[in-house]
C-alpha cells in the first residue's frame, strides 16, 4: 500500500506548487518554535531535488518521520502545514515499508502520529484538509491492531462532511478514503454507525455520478454488505436496492454492473428475507435474466448473476399474490401492478391490512403523508379506497389512525391522477351501504 491509493489532480497540482514555496524556518527558530537541530534537518530537505530528499528518507527515515510529525504538531500557519504534509506524502509515496516509521511514532509521543493529522482536518484550508485525509487513510488502513474510536470517529466525521460537499475534489477524496479503510471490519461498523456517510454515498449515486464514481461508491456498498447488520438493515433504512438496480440498468461500464451484482449477492446471502422481496418488486429478476444472456470478460460476474437469478426465481415461484402485494408495500415503491385493480384480490385480502396491529394499513397512511411521487400517492389512495370498500369497519379505523384527513387533503393535489384517486376514496369513505341502513 502507498499514498497513490488516494490520488486526486487537485492535490497533485497544488503539491507541486507548495514544494517550490519558501518557508520561514529561520524565523521559526528565532521565535523559539523550532530547535537548532530541527532547523538543520529541515533545511536539508527544504526545496531540494527529489533524489536528494529520497536519499535522506532512505538513510534517516525514522528521524525525518518524527521531525515532520513534531513540526506539524506545533506549527500553525497553513502554508507551513501544507509544506510538511507534502513532505510526509512524498516520503510515503511508493514506499510501503516507510509506513511503520510514522505509525510507530506513538512510542516516542503518544499523541503521534494521529493527533496533529486529525486536528488539522478542521482546517479552513481545503488543501490541508484533503492532504491530511490522504495521509491518514494510508496510516489507518495499515495499522496492525484494530483502530480505536478516538482515531476513527474524527476521520469519518470529516469524510461525512466531504461526501455531502458540493466540491467534486472533496467527494472524490472521501470516497477513495472509504474504499481504502472499509476492508477493515471495525471501519465498516463505524461507517455504518455514521448515517450521514451512507446518506452522502446514496446522494452521489442519485445525482448522475460518472461511471468511475458509480463504481467506487458501489465498491463501498459491496464492502459494507459483508457486515450482517448492514445487509439486514440497509434496504429498510436507506432504500438502496431500487437505486442500485437503476444504476446497473443504465450503467455504461461492465465494472459498475459487476460491483452492484456482487453487492446484491451479499445482500441475498446474508439477509434473504429482508432483501429478496424488495429485489423482486424492483424487477431485478428480469434484469438478471437479461444479464445472463450477455458476454462478460469477468467470470466471477457470471457466477454471481446465476446465483441471483436462481435465488430470485425460487422466491418468486413460492410467493402468493398477497406475498407480492406485501413485498411491494414494504418496499414503498408502489406502481399499477395488476394486483391493485383486482376486485377478487381485495375481497379476499382487505382484512389482512389489519394484521400485526394494522401494519400494512399504517404503511399506506405513511405513504400518502410522506411520498412526493404521484404514482405512489395515486396507488396508495386507490388501495385505501379498496380497503374501506371491502371492510366496512375500515372507515372508522382509517379515521382513528389519521388517514381520512390526509385523503381529503389530496383531493386538491396538483396531479390529476392523485386528485382522482383521492376523490374516489373519499366517496367510498362517506358512502353508506344498504346493509347499514
Amino acid at each position: 500500500m502507498s499514498i497513490t491509493l488516494v490520488s486526486n489532480p487537485y492535490l497533485d497540482e497544488n503539491s507541486a506548487k507548495i514544494r517550490a514555496k519558501p518557508v520561514p524556518w529561520e524565523g521559526y527558530q528565532r521565535a523559539g518554535l523550532v530547535t537548532t537541530e530541527e532547523l538543520a534537518l529541515i533545511k536539508k530537505v527544504d526545496r531540494q531535488t527529489r533524489p536528494k530528499i529520497e536519499s535522506l528518507h532512505a538513510s534517516d527515515g525514522q528521524t525525518y518521520a518524527l521531525l515532520y510529525l513534531r513540526l506539524l504538531k506545533k506549527l500553525q500557519r497553513i502554508d507551513t502545514q501544507s509544506f510538511i504534509l507534502v513532505l510526509i506524502a512524498d516520503a510515503l509515496t511508493d514506499h510501503e515499508e516507510r509506513i511503520p516509521l510514522f505509525t510507530n511514532a506513538s512510542q516516542t509521543d503518544p499523541e503521534l502520529p494521529y493527533g496533529p493529522l486529525l486536528r488539522i482536518l478542521d482546517s479552513q484550508d481545503d488543501f490541508v484538509q484533503l492532504k491530511a485525509a490522504q495521509i491518514l487513510t494510508v496510516l489507518l488502513s495499515s495499522e496492525k491492531s484494530p483502530l480505536q474510536s478516538q482515531q476513527l470517529q474524527p476521520f469519518l466525521n470529516t469524510l461525512a462532511q466531504f461526501v455531502a460537499n458540493t466540491s467534486l475534489n472533496k467527494r472524490d477524496v472521501a470516497v477513495q478514503c472509504l474504499e481504502a479503510v472499509l476492508p477493515r471490519p471495525e471501519c465498516r461498523r463505524a461507517v455504518w454507525a455514521n448515517p450521514s456517510l451512507i446518506v452522502g454515498l446514496v446522494d452521489i449515486l442519485k445525482n448522475n455520478a460518472s461511471p468511475q464514481m458509480q463504481y467506487q461508491v458501489g465498491f463501498c456498498f459491496w464492502l459494507l454488505t459483508f457486515e450482517q447488520e448492514v445487509s439486514e438493515q440497509i434496504q429498510k433504512r436507506f432504500d438502496i436496492i431500487p437505486l442500485l438496480v437503476e444504476v446497473a440498468q443504465n450503467a455504461a461500464k461492465e465494472k459498475v454492473i459487476r460491483v452492484i451484482v456482487a453487492t446484491f449477492k451479499n445482500l441475498v446471502a446474508k439477509a434473504p428475507t429482508a432483501n429478496l422481496p424488495v429485489m423482486l418488486v424492483a424487477q431485478l429478476l428480469p434484469f438478471t435474466k437479461n444479464l445472463a444472456g450477455r458476454k462478460w470478460t469477468d467470470e466471477d460476474i457470471v457466477e454471481d448473476i446465476q446465483y441471483l437469478r436462481d435465488e430470485l426465481s425460487a422466491r418468486f415461484e413460492s410467493m402468493t399474490t398477497f406475498d407480492e402485494y406485501h413485498s411491494e408495500l414494504l418496499s414503498g415503491h408502489l406502481s399499477w401492478t395488476p394486483v391493485h385493480e383486482s376486485d377478487l384480490f381485495w375481497k379476499e385480502n382487505a382484512t389482512k391490512l389489519n394484521d400485526n396491529n394494522y401494519e400494512l394499513l399504517k404503511i399506506l397512511i405513511r405513504l400518502i403523508n410522506e411520498s412526493t411521487d404521484p404514482t405512489v400517492l395515486a396507488v396508495a389512495l386507490h388501495d385505501i379506497g379498496q380497503y374501506v370498500k371491502h371492510y366496512e369497519r375500515g372507515k372508522k379505523i382509517l379515521t382513528d389512525l389519521g388517514g381520512k384527513t390526509r385523503v381529503m387533503e389530496l383531493m386538491s393535489n396538483s396531479n390529476p391522477d392523485v386528485r382522482y384517486q383521492a376523490l374516489i376514496s373519499v366517496q367510498l369513505l362517506v358512502s353508506h351501504p344498504w346493509a347499514a341502513v
